[in-house]
């Protein structure tokens, strides 16, 4: 029996779905309401990894092993093909690549996108940012491929270089890392529709949209993205921040009035809550084990 690839069923469902919309899943419960929703794809945000599980910015401060620990939790319980933010590879060196290339494919993951920032890196719609030389990027892509176990296994290229160097010097990169083996591409921080397909029309693979709400990028549409040869649209952290400003009046609602009855409708229920998770197969399971130790 052929081994299943995750890699490969990423690459079939960019192939199936034009362009594929990928949603942000900060945790494996999210994982599987996207799965639910009908998404063919997730996502997990490196910023979402900081914030959501550590408490902190996304300014280069988690580690691998951060990333690794809610990888696995994703992939342990949601068969959807998962996309990786790696920021910079998690290290200055070639070997650091490789580590987190292998460890994301023994963790389950699909693909990764790594970037071009310096490892003092920022989310790539603040101002201020900093970008490594073209070679160290290329490098870097280098790494990645010649480390692949799995050929399948999706690296993608993200370049930060238009808020730096400009859109020309951004596709140059683009352009760069494919020579240098990047399977698809993430040009970061677009701000014109047009911009996605001159990406497109360059680097001849497939291109992601990052559609990050209260960023540089306006809200565009899948129809719009496909238009401009968009292959995948990303949602990064949509649900994460519904969430959040969900807990955020719960939490006021109940100091406020000193008990949860007025936002009790906002809240999943508890048997939506055991459907979603699939609950009542596991009772059952604990149910036949405890009937079969009586029997004896």
């Amino acid at each position: 029996m052929a081994q299943y690839s995750a890699g490969a069923a990423f690459r079939k469902a960019v192939q199936e779905e034009s362009p594929l919309q990928v949603v942000g899943a900060i945790n494996a419960n999210h994982a599987l309401l996207a799965k639910r929703a009908g998404f063919k794809a997730i996502y997990l945000s490196g910023g979402g990894v900081a914030a959501g599980s550590l408490g902190l910015p996304d300014l280069g401060i988690s580690s691998l092993d951060d990333v690794l620990t809610d990888v696995r939790r994703i992939t342990d319980v949601c068969d959807l093909p998962l996309l990786v933010d790696v920021d910079t590879g998690f290290g200055s060196s070639a070997f650091n690549v490789a580590r987190t290339v292998k460890s994301m494919i023994k963790f389950g993951a699909a693909a990764m996108h790594i970037e071009d920032q310096v490892g003092a890196k920022r989310c790539g719609h603040r101002p201020g940012k900093e970008i490594v030389s073209k070679q160290e990027m290329v490098d870097r892509i280098k790494a990645a491929v010649d480390a692949r176990t799995d050929d399948n296994f999706v690296i993608m290229a993200r370049t930060d270089a238009l808020a730096v160097e400009g859109l020309d010097a951004a596709i140059d990169r683009a352009l760069a890392c494919v020579e240098a083996g990047a399977d698809m591409i993430f040009p970061e921080a677009m701000t014109e529709l047009s911009m996605y397909k001159q990406f497109s029309n360059a680097v001849k693979v497939p291109v992601l949209a990052n559609i990050t709400e209260f960023g540089s990028t306006p809200l565009f549409t899948t129809e719009e993205l496909k238009s401009a040869d968009v292959s995948l649209v990303l949602y990064p952290l949509s649900a994460f921040r519904a969430m959040n400003k969900a807990a955020e009046n719960v939490y006021n609602a109940i100091r406020r009035d000193g008990t949860q009855q007025n936002v009790v409708d906002t809240m999943q229920t508890r048997m939506e809550l055991y459907d979603r998770i699939g609950y009542h197969a596991f009772e059952q399971k604990l149910d036949a084990l405890f009937a079969q130790q009586k029997s004896k």
